[in-house]
């Protein structure tokens, strides 16, 4: 698996989404956020195991990710599984609705991360199910090429 850059300080990644998908492709998009929902992802603590991206209203957005309430937000706190806005381009929304209506797929967040500059930002996969079978086969592939790896380093 490919290493992430160094300038992402990963929040919360949904590694569960690579072993019940096959991710095409990946976007970044960034998100508007609460100033407690920022402090609170930079606590940690944020989950994405059952969150999905979908379109209301021509906009794509994030539902579902649980972000916890920040301990100092007192009255002002935001709710911790509200729908937050993605912002993408006009082009990449296009594409990626047109895909989900057109080809059966779905939008998937695989992390949140605050880029270089200290933004919030949240990777999208589009992506297509695995069926049972798909699911044995990687884990098949990946036990073979770990045990392939490990008879090399015994042979030196």
């Amino acid at each position: 698996m490919a290493k992430a850059p160094a300038d992402r300080k990963f929040v919360a990644q949904n590694r569960k989404a690579r072993h019940d998908y096959f991710i095409k492709e990946t976007l970044e998009a960034g998100m508007v956020l609460l100033g407690t929902e920022v402090k609170s992802l930079r606590d940690g603590g944020c989950q994405l195991t059952d969150a999905h991206a979908g379109e209301r209203d021509g906009e794509i957005w994030l539902f579902n990710a649980h972000i916890p309430e920040y301990r100092g937000g007192n009255r002002f706190n935001h709710e911790p599984k509200r729908a937050r806005k993605l912002l993408v381009s006009r082009k990449e929304r296009d594409k990626l609705l047109g895909a989900v209506t057109r080809e059966g797929m779905t939008v998937v967040p695989l992390s949140i991360y605050f880029n270089a500059r200290g933004l919030a930002k949240c990777e999208l996969g589009l992506a297509k199910g695995k069926k049972k079978e798909d699911k044995r086969a990687t884990l098949r592939d990946r036990d073979w090429k770990r045990d392939k790896a490990r008879l090399m380093r015994a042979r030196g």
